[in-house]
């Protein structure tokens, strides 16, 4: 999001919250994450724990003061470095407690029925995004897709195993490739242990997918339930004029 591009128009207050990096915060008459948060409300979910990091104030004060949500709690859990999903797991874990709980993408708006999905279950899961329908429907074309998970789906829709970001060395024709994975999961305590002992990826971060498969491979059923819907990215400055158009006709309320 730091990253110039000459080709996406913004505002000079979303100019100023892309070079910032805080991509939640950006604004499209309120912030991103105001946006999400309304979605997990509409799911059922009135628990919210933001993972921010040391500086992020800018985050914590809009949720403590220019807001005051009736729909949902909203706690904070600080993680000390940005040293990967897995860690934030395990930050958000000590605010949370021992029960299970959903974990997600600041910069993903995701449809409530993948929440309601996971949220109905007792156990560690995930939802395999149908690529035609991702592609189709939201803001991310077939290309992009290759920068996400690719989820190894059993036919009773127990996950066995993650391709992450796969470039190219999986085509998109492959039948492999059908089930993506946005980072939205319902974490139990064994997920939430694995995030502990995973050991930092190539990138030098602990990472949640790779926490996962590791808890796989030990014997930890994790399903992947299907859904066709699309995915709202916000990854890049690019995406904000799409993002802006799709949620142009929709009031966050908190």
């Amino acid at each position: 999001m730091r990253r110039a591009a000459a080709e996406a128009t913004l505002d000079a207050e979303q100019a100023a919250v892309a070079a910032s990096g805080v991509k939640g915060m950006m604004p499209f008459g309120r912030p991103f994450l105001e946006y999400v948060i309304s979605a997990l409300a509409d799911a059922g979910i009135t628990q919210v724990v933001l993972v921010i990091g040391p500086t992020h104030d800018i985050i914590r004060e809009h949720f403590t003061h220019a807001v005051e949500p009736k729909r949902v709690r909203i706690r904070f859990a600080v993680q000390p470095e940005p040293i990967g999903t897995a860690n934030a797991v395990c930050v958000a874990a000590e605010v949370v407690g021992h029960e299970p709980f959903l974990v997600l993408n600041a910069d993903n708006y995701y449809p409530v029925d993948a929440y309601r999905l996971l949220a109905e279950q007792d156990e560690a899961g995930t939802v395999a995004f149908d690529r035609e329908a991702l592609v189709a429907d939201g803001n991310i074309d077939p290309e992009r897709v290759r920068a996400f998970a690719v989820l190894d789906v059993d036919s009773d829709s127990t996950l066995r195993g993650i391709i992450e970001k796969p470039g190219d060395s999986l085509s998109l024709d492959d039948p492999r490739a059908r089930w993506v994975g946005m980072n939205v999961w319902a974490i139990t305590p064994a997920l939430v242990d694995a995030c502990a002992r995973v050991p930092r990826s190539t990138r030098g971060e602990f990472e949640l997918p790779e926490a996962v498969a590791l808890a796989v491979r030990e014997g930890v059923r994790v399903r992947a339930f299907p859904l066709a819907a699309s995915v709202l990215d916000l990854s890049h400055r690019t995406d904000v004029a799409a993002v802006q158009n799709r949620l142009s006709s929709i009031t966050p309320a908190l």
